[in-house]
């Protein structure tokens, strides 16, 4: 049985080996596919302990981080996150971003994605300030050959937490892939809620 944790800034520090150990792990499936080294991620996750207002999320088995999402607000996101916002004449202030969640497979399926979203969207309601939460998706095609038979696009899980897709708002992140020698941009398409 999962047992739900939200921590910020300094708290974190103790669970940084294993959340980056979780991402890389995650992360290597499809759609992500991702090829990942502790020292970036452990870089990355500083972030969320520097960041004022931040927050993740951490799914524990007993004492074993089986899970984690993290949230951030836009305003202290990268330029890339950041940038189709601004183009589209958002406040940042006003918009939490949800940055992305891992689970692992064996505890899919049993409501850790739906605590995530409420966990997060809670956070950001007891922070103050925000009307908006959004997060994105890396698009990949529906002909790609790595996609697993079968697969089923969370879509329709998002639509059920209140999120709508707006495909004008779209960046691109990069990303050493499995199989590339080099970092290449990979499209990501933006959800958002009212909060």
């Amino acid at each position: 049985m999962l047992r739900f944790k939200r921590l910020s800034g300094e708290a974190l520090t103790r669970y940084l080996p294993e959340l980056a150990q979780l991402r890389i792990r995650v992360f290597r499936d499809w759609p992500y596919l991702y090829d990942g080294d502790l020292a970036y991620e452990e870089r990355y996750l500083q972030t969320y302990i520097q960041a004022p207002d931040s927050v993740i999320v951490l799914a524990l088995d007993g004492g074993r981080v089986s899970g984690a999402s993290t949230g951030i607000p836009l305003k202290h996101e990268t330029p890339e996150v950041q940038r189709p916002f601004i183009e589209a004449g958002f406040d940042l202030d006003r918009v939490f971003y949800c940055g992305e969640s891992v689970l692992l497979s064996a505890y899919r399926g049993q409501g850790a994605g739906v605590e995530f979203f409420q966990q997060r969207e809670a956070h950001a309601h007891d922070v103050g300030g925000f009307d908006l939460c959004c997060f994105c998706g890396v698009q990949r095609p529906d002909d790609h050959p790595a996609r697993p038979a079968g697969y089923v696009p969370l879509d329709d899980f998002w639509r059920k937490r209140g999120y709508r897709k707006h495909p004008e708002l779209s960046t691109t992140f990069s990303w050493k892939e499995l199989g590339e020698t080099h970092e290449s941009p990979k499209p990501m398409t933006f959800w958002m809620k009212r909060l």
